[in-house]
């Protein structure tokens, strides 16, 4: 018996709506994690994340186990305790950080090896420890270790990371054991090939996990090249078990995603955005850097559900991008992950009503029809 659960409640095409139950709460799906790399989503406090409807967070066990430690972290009472987060929490395996940001790495069949980018220090993450730093952080949905490659990349070299994951698979599934108040999720690789592609998620479905993630996007290919991959690999899938798009991204990516029959998404692109002046609305993203604001007292959106969005001018926030004030960035995070989160909102009742193709159609004209025109001698 598992305490893990995921229903699926309306299809519309190949849109669903769905549920995932787990002890520390239930996930709406079509759904976004907001990224807590290092036990924190940047500039937001842990409340402001569930306020702007988000039912998980995402934890990054390569960060986490460089600072402050998963020994440290489970001392202090797991994930949860430490950052003051009662609700579900699914951390990445680190094998996409290490290969990105990771100093002098060596992969071998047992794992790899590498130097920590912030002090140089010596690591070693294999499948066995990636399950065990996760279960110290207490993670309820964990995910195998795997090679990430960019793309475009050689077919040889995709099947060659594609395979070792799927080695890798196994071993996390049998390091996993039997956790019954946690969820293992398995991850779909192969690059932008196919028949690779079809051959991981037949591997691991052989294997069996609790949800199914597609890795290896979102990593130098063009979108349609993610789409592509997306309406290939999602009829190999299980339809009773969650899928997982890793590492995106921008709203029209999300929204692609959906109609693909996706149902979890993670990116750190909203909070990065609101850090560097950008906000996303039903507008689309509008840059507040740019001095067409400096006079405009307008709100960014005096519709939006987003009370931040109503309730500061453009000319405030302008300012606040222009000196560099903390409160820029802690705004503008907060008003991107809730637009994020409006807009999967907006596909679920949309995929309930069987409207989702109007749904998209609608969302992808209001981005194109652009921001509000300038203030006149702006």
């Amino acid at each position: 018996m598992t305490d893990f659960s995921f229903s699926l409640t309306h299809i519309d095409g190949t849109a669903r709506r769905g549920r995932m139950d787990i002890s520390r709460g239930e996930i709406n799906t079509p759904a976004f994690m907001p990224v807590g790399t290092v036990g924190t989503v940047k500039a937001m406090y842990p409340e402001q994340v569930r306020d702007t409807g988000a039912d998980i967070l995402l934890g990054n066990t390569y960060h986490l186990m460089l600072r402050p430690g998963a020994e440290r972290v489970a001392a202090l009472g797991g994930l949860h305790v430490f950052m003051d987060w009662a609700r579900p929490i699914l951390t990445d395996s680190g094998g996409f950080q290490v290969m990105s940001l990771a100093k002098l790495r060596k992969l071998t069949e047992k794992g790899v090896t590498f130097r920590s980018h912030i002090d140089g220090s010596a690591h070693e993450l294999t499948p066995e420890r990636s399950i065990e730093i996760q279960t110290l952080l207490d993670s309820d949905i964990i995910m195998q270790l795997d090679e990430c490659i960019p793309l475009p990349s050689e077919r040889k070299e995709m099947e060659r990371a594609m395979e070792l994951s799927l080695r890798w698979a196994q071993r996390s599934k049998d390091a996993f054991g039997h956790q019954p108040h946690r969820a293992l999720f398995g991850i779909v690789q192969g690059g932008d090939d196919p028949e690779l592609r079809s051959r991981s998620a037949a591997g691991l479905k052989s294997i069996g996990f609790d949800g199914y993630a597609v890795g290896g996007l979102a990593v130098g290919e063009p979108q349609e090249v993610m789409f592509r991959v997306l309406s290939e690999i999602t009829p190999d899938l299980p339809t009773d078990k969650p899928r997982y798009l890793m590492g995106v991204g921008k709203p029209d990516d999300i929204l692609g995603g959906i109609e693909r029959g996706i149902d979890m998404f993670d990116c750190v692109h909203p909070t990065r955005a609101g850090r560097h002046g950008h906000a996303y609305t039903r507008f689309g993203v509008i840059n507040l850097k740019n001095a067409r604001h400096r006079d405009d007292p307008r709100p960014l959106d005096e519709a939006s559900p987003n009370p931040n969005c109503r309730r500061f001018s453009r000319a405030y926030l302008h300012h606040l991008v222009r000196t560099e004030e903390i409160l820029g960035a802690m705004i503008l995070s907060q008003i991107n992950l809730s637009y994020y989160q409006e807009l999967c909102i907006g596909a679920r009742a949309a995929i309930e009503a069987g409207t989702m193709s109007d749904y998209a159609q609608a969302t992808r004209a209001r981005w194109a029809q652009g921001d509000l025109p300038p203030i006149e001698g702006n």
